[in-house]
């Protein structure tokens, strides 16, 4: 039996929208027919888009511009988006597993309902961002800073989980298990919380989720 490969599959999505910068509209023209590569939108400007629903598993978004764009249920599957700035983006039920976000600006951008299996979010500003529901299983937030961010009803699973947070951040109903600790920012100072400490300071907020120790190198290993 023959396996179709997906990039053998011509592609019938086009954009609700297209950006108003011209090379940015240039480069997708010449993606969206294309059958033999990745789109590399490294450091294009792609406001004004909705780009809802596309599929741009692998390819570059390093350094790009992507303030204010509807993402919609877009895959960006082990896609690069470091340094990318999703400024008020719009990425409700994404697919964004193991996808590379570090770097990242997500203020104030929705990624309600988020596929982040084994995403990576390390020294990301996610400040006011809204992950309800997400599944961030297995990612990386690493120096993440989530201050008034919304992790309502979020599912973690052996998370590293090393973020900033404050009062604002919402943690109703998170639950699973994480590494910690979390850096808490309020009254001009910040302290790193972790273990059972954690565990309280999260179930205070309507959280459930269960500090872990972290993974030990296998004796020998170097």
């Amino acid at each position: 039996m023959q396996v179709i490969m997906s990039a053998d599959i011509p592609r019938s999505w086009r954009p609700a929208a297209f950006p108003t910068d011209v090379a940015a509209v240039r480069r997708l023209e010449e993606w969206i027919p294309s059958e033999t590569y990745n789109l590399n939108g490294m450091e294009r400007d792609f406001r004004g888009a909705d780009l809802s629903g596309g599929d741009f598993s692998n390819c570059w978004f390093t350094d790009a511009v992507l303030v204010d764009v509807r993402l919609v249920g877009a895959s960006f599957y082990r896609a690069d988006l470091r340094s990318a700035d999703l400024t008020r983006a719009d990425l409700t039920g994404a697919d964004l597993v193991k996808a590379n976000l570090d770097e990242a600006i997500l203020r104030s951008a929705v990624l309600d309902g988020a596929d982040m299996v084994g995403a990576s979010l390390s020294d990301v500003d996610a400040r006011g961002a809204s992950f309800r529901g997400t599944r961030p299983i297995g990612a990386e937030l690493l120096d993440t800073d989530m201050r008034g961010s919304d992790l309502s009803d979020a599912v973690v699973e052996e998370n590293y989980f090393e973020i900033k947070v404050d009062d604002t951040t919402v943690l109703r109903g998170l639950r699973g298990t994480v590494f910690g600790p979390v850096t808490v920012v309020g009254d001009g100072s910040s302290r790193e919380v972790g273990g059972a400490e954690l565990e309280a300071w999260i179930r205070a907020r309507g959280g459930q989720v269960q500090v872990i120790p972290p993974r030990r190198p296998a004796v020998g290993a170097p």
